[in-house]
């Protein structure tokens, strides 16, 4: 139990950190944010509570995979202001699009 509230902590603060930091230095945060560090600590728990290398490689993959498949949440971001969508329809459409995005990984993954 103790592990898991380790866990929480440590991802909550980096979360938190990167969402205060959004408001004093945008470029930065957002810098931080698109760095693997979920990743890199998820991988890190992962192994640690399991030893499973063959897992974790696995897991590994697909995060690999997954990565441009989660960019496509920031399409209607980008295409925003030209199609004059507030912010709703905008955060809406790249859910949907993630959506998609994982029936695409879900079907990349059961073929490797």
């Amino acid at each position: 139990m103790l592990s898991f509230i380790l866990k929480i902590l440590i991802s909550s603060f980096l979360i938190s950190f990167a969402s205060w930091l959004s408001f004093k230095k945008p470029n930065l945060a957002g810098f931080i944010i698109s760095l693997p560090l979920v990743s890199i600590i998820a991988l890190a728990f992962s192994y640690t509570e399991f030893r499973d290398l063959e897992k974790t490689v696995t897991f590994a993959k697909s995060i690999f995979i997954g990565i441009p498949v989660s960019l496509l949440f920031f399409i209607p971001f980008f295409f925003s202001k030209s199609l004059g969508l507030n912010f709703l329809t905008t955060y809406i459409s790249g859910i949907a699009l993630l959506v998609i995005g994982f029936f695409v990984h879900k079907h990349i993954t059961s073929v490797i």
